[in-house]
């Protein structure tokens, strides 16, 4: 009986103990949470980077909102008025398109460089001092690399990086112009022909020499060794005729007459035209002679532009036309390395027998980068494309340093703009905080989208 009851009540007892894992049960005020920590006391620890977080992030925000519905003082409500005036300005609209060529053209290239600086470095073998020259650009701030680049654009080749090298190759392939600022005389037989070129109204002859006069040319610009001109003999089965600068020192010589002391004008090409078409060319004797077959007979004689047009000054990178893609290179001289580190980040984790097994099997280099280390890398190439187009989205710096203020507004960009509305002269805080509400908008789904794929990948 006794045996009976106590395991009985032994019974009762092990049925009624709590379980052994998990803490012991507390009372209904008294909740932990998971990690055992009170709910206040988390609070607690939150509370100041909430405060800051509120302060810094969500007043600002919800501030600029509240701004872009009123006027430019502030204060009258225009309600989305100034959200129209964004997108029928045209000065803005050109920030909005500069934008968009922005946000496709600068993450691309810069990751693209990217991957290949990361893969090359595993190929030479001083890949570190090579990761530290391309990585070095990320070292300098935005405004030094602004002042950098606007001196490497320079339109004078003497200072300008860009066009010295430009300059170097062009007059390595190219001839200078022999005469810059010659020009025929007024009223003439030759005169401008469009392009910076000289044709004759007349149409030559073989046996009677076309002389070519012109002026323009300083005595003091002539070549050291320039000669006198003499008159071309004439030939029967050619069309001869002499370029001279019709010009005597002392002004005492008679126009379109080879008078003595008058200096020849070598190299010089002529060229015969029938119908729009070259027939047939020349160039001027030291003497500044020329002579044509007779082929040339009854066409017009021309003397192209190549002859006369100024000395040759490079690229006018910012100009108008090449403004944007200017400053677009030098925010991928910066960024690339950066897109480099992350890149050869995520290569060193790619297996190696997958690479090894496909070249066994037979895979050229081309083939395993295209079909193997592209397709690994992807989830790190969107990353850093993503990561560069938040980043694009608010580019002011460069542009605002290098565009000259001649070019600024075909430079223009949203940030840039946003500045110029509210404080550089627009005077439109209205505005300028409607071009803030837009930028945030377009930000918004390429964070949205990072952050659901970052989370994607830590499930994996």
């Amino acid at each position: 009986m006794v045996d009976s009851a106590a395991g009985a009540g032994g019974g009762g007892v092990a049925d009624a103990a709590p379980p052994l894992s998990g803490p012991p049960a507390k009372g209904p005020g008294r909740r932990r949470s998971l990690l055992g920590t009170r709910p206040w006391v988390a609070a607690c620890f939150l509370l100041p980077a909430l405060i800051l977080l509120g302060a810094l992030v969500v007043y600002p925000i919800g501030y600029t909102v509240q701004r872009s519905l009123y006027d430019a003082d502030g204060s009258g409500f225009v309600g989305l008025k100034n959200f129209g005036t964004v997108f029928t300005d045209h000065g803005i609209l050109t920030a909005v398109r500069n934008n968009a060529i922005w946000v496709v053209v600068a993450p691309t290239v810069a990751t693209a460089l990217g991957l290949v600086f990361a893969v090359l470095t595993e190929r030479v073998r001083w890949s570190t001092a090579f990761k530290l020259v391309i990585f070095m650009p990320m070292a300098i701030s935005m405004l030094a690399a602004g002042i950098i680049f606007r001196l490497v654009y320079e339109q004078d080749p003497s200072r300008g990086v860009a066009n010295a090298v430009v300059v170097a190759v062009h007059d390595t392939f190219t001839d200078n112009a022999a005469y810059p600022g010659a020009r025929p005389r007024p009223n003439g037989d030759l005169a401008p022909s469009g392009g910076g070129s000289f044709t004759t109204k007349s149409r030559a002859s073989q046996g009677s020499p076309a002389d070519l006069p012109l002026i323009g040319i300083p005595q003091n610009k002539l070549p050291s060794n320039a000669v006198d001109a003499k008159p071309a003999p004439p030939r029967p089965d050619a069309v001869t005729g002499t370029v001279w600068v019709d010009f005597r020192p002392g002004g005492t010589g008679r126009p379109g007459v080879i008078d003595p002391g008058e200096k020849a004008l070598s190299g010089v090409k002529v060229q015969a035209v029938k119908d729009g078409k070259v027939v047939a060319s020349a160039k001027t004797g030291k003497d500044g002679t020329y002579k044509l077959p007779g082929s040339a007979a009854g066409a017009q004689l021309r003397l192209p532009a190549s002859n006369f047009s100024g000395k040759y000054n490079g690229i006018n990178w910012l100009g108008p036309n090449l403004i944007t893609p200017s400053i677009i290179g030098s925010y991928i001289w910066m960024w690339a390395g950066f897109a480099m580190v992350l890149i050869a980040a995520g290569l060193a984790g790619v297996p190696r027998e997958l690479l090894e097994q496909a070249r066994v099997d037979g895979a050229n280099e081309w083939q395993v980068f295209r079909g193997i280390t592209v397709p690994l890398l992807a989830p790190v190439l969107v990353v850093v494309t993503v990561t560069l187009m938040i980043n694009v989205l608010k580019i002011f710096d460069l542009v605002y340093i290098i565009a000259p203020g001649n070019t600024q507004s075909d430079a223009n960009v949203l940030a840039l703009q946003l500045y110029l509305s509210s404080f550089g002269g627009g005077d439109n805080q209205g505005v300028g905080s409607a071009i803030g509400v837009i930028l945030l908008l377009l930000v918004l789904p390429v964070m949205v989208f990072n952050i659901r794929r970052l989370r994607r990948e830590g499930r994996r």
